[in-house]
């Protein structure tokens, strides 16, 4: 993806800011330990947090944690949400927080926004030696058939190669943090997936899909003819035609490790 779209994909989040707080999934807290397993204490920065899907799950997990994100509109709610943790306006290009001041930086379905480039000394800044950089993505289980065939009617506008597990894997292999004046401040990526799932019926999970970028920057006319034919598939399939059922999902987890001398 270009810059410039990327730019105004990442930009189109707020404008769904209270549907995306209603309708998009936590994380499987498995994944969440995962990532912060290796970090030298509890101080966690959500980074990109949106409205705090993650910062939840954080908090769940006994983290001391802040959160920052770009979008006014989405930050506005996540303090609606969460009106205890500390959220600051700020980006991972700009990070509000002193040097070495966090033990791990998180994020939430947002790394991939990243311009690693010039984020790339913001996040060497502020985790301290010894801390940890992950990445966390809900993904669509595709080796399930009924969201294999979802995955092909909505189309890729709607759920892309990062989306689904096997194409995540390809989507962030190339994440690296650059090496400043040569030196690596962080480790070589792992990578490890970890079994989710979201309650939902078609009509939430039309809703759900409603907050992809894709979506939010889609034509109207194309949005909902794109909606219509989720709708379709999903009345007409046994798994998802009446009542809730559980989406299968995996939280895939990118994960760095700074390290402790530099």
């Amino acid at each position: 993806m270009e810059s410039e779209e990327r730019s105004r994909h990442a930009a189109s989040f707020g404008a769904a800011a209270v549907a995306y707080a209603e309708h998009r999934p936590d994380y499987a807290r498995d994944a969440v330990r995962w990532a912060l397993e290796p970090a030298s204490g509890r101080r966690v920065l959500d980074l990109g947090a949106g409205t705090g899907k993650l910062t939840a799950t954080l908090l769940a997990e006994g983290a001391d944690v802040v959160a920052v994100e770009p979008d006014a509109l989405m930050l506005a709610q996540l303090r609606r949400t969460l009106v205890d943790v500390r959220a600051l306006s700020g980006s991972a290009e700009a990070i509000p927080l002193p040097d070495a001041g966090v033990d791990a930086v998180v994020a939430g379905n947002a790394m991939h926004w990243f311009d690693m480039a010039v984020a790339g000394p913001e996040l060497a800044r502020v985790v301290a030696p010894g801390g940890v950089l992950a990445g966390l993505w809900n993904v669509m289980d595709d080796r399930v058939g009924w969201v294999a065939g979802l995955a092909r009617i909505a189309g890729s506008a709607v759920i892309g190669p990062r989306d689904t597990p096997t194409g995540w894997r390809g989507e962030v292999a190339g994440i690296r943090v650059p090496e400043a004046d040569g030196v690596a401040r962080f480790g070589a990526p792992e990578q490890e997936l970890f079994p989710h799932g979201q309650r939902r019926t078609a009509e939430s999970l039309v809703a759900t899909l409603a907050t992809r970028a894709g979506m939010l920057v889609m034509p109207e006319p194309e949005r909902e003819a794109t909606l219509g034919r989720i709708r379709d598939y999903l009345a007409n399939r046994p798994e998802t035609a009446e009542g809730e059922f559980v989406l299968p999902m995996l939280t895939c987890v990118l994960r760095m490790r700074r390290s402790p001398r530099l």
